[in-house]
């Protein structure tokens, strides 16, 4: 008896990869897409490049930020430091960044951690100073990893 076959559903018919599965090769352009779509989702995975190319773009958004609040904060004669409206708008723009992009960051990072078959619990370890971060850091270089597929979740999101 020979059943009926269903259309190939994954991937879509557009050839694009869904947001569920991992996009390994990402470019910068789709690395960030990704990263706001998928803004507050910790199940699946996401290959280094989606996690580098957003890293790249956070510090490079960073470096931005701190030069404008650097660049607002002047010294007077008496060597003291003297806030001006750039400094201001700086670490207000500091503030927005870092609030709207935390969560964000956050669900990344369980994702990138996923990918390499590992528990999102490790985050935990930015709480133990210097050897967590460096931990984590080299935690996120790793290759993926096949059993790491236990970890998606494929929806229609």
């Amino acid at each position: 008896m020979s059943y009926p076959q269903q259309p190939n559903a994954f991937p879509p018919q557009t050839g694009e990869t869904p947001l569920w599965a991992p996009l390994y090769g990402a470019t910068l352009t789709q690395a960030v897409q990704r990263f706001f779509k998928k803004y507050a989702i910790f199940s699946g995975r996401a290959s280094r490049s989606e996690y580098w190319w957003w890293a790249l773009v956070s510090l490079i958004v960073g470096i931005v930020i701190n030069i404008i609040t650097s660049t607002g904060t002047t010294t007077n004669a008496s060597g003291t430091a003297v806030t001006g409206p750039g400094a201001i708008v700086g670490l207000i723009l500091a503030v927005i960044w870092g609030l709207g992009t935390i969560v964000p960051s956050l669900a990344l990072l369980a994702r990138r951690l996923h990918d390499v078959n590992l528990s999102a619990w490790l985050i935990l370890l930015v709480l133990v100073p210097f050897l967590g971060g460096l931990a984590l850091l080299v935690m996120t270089i790793l290759p993926s990893n096949p059993a790491g597929q236990r970890f998606d979740q494929p929806s229609g999101y």
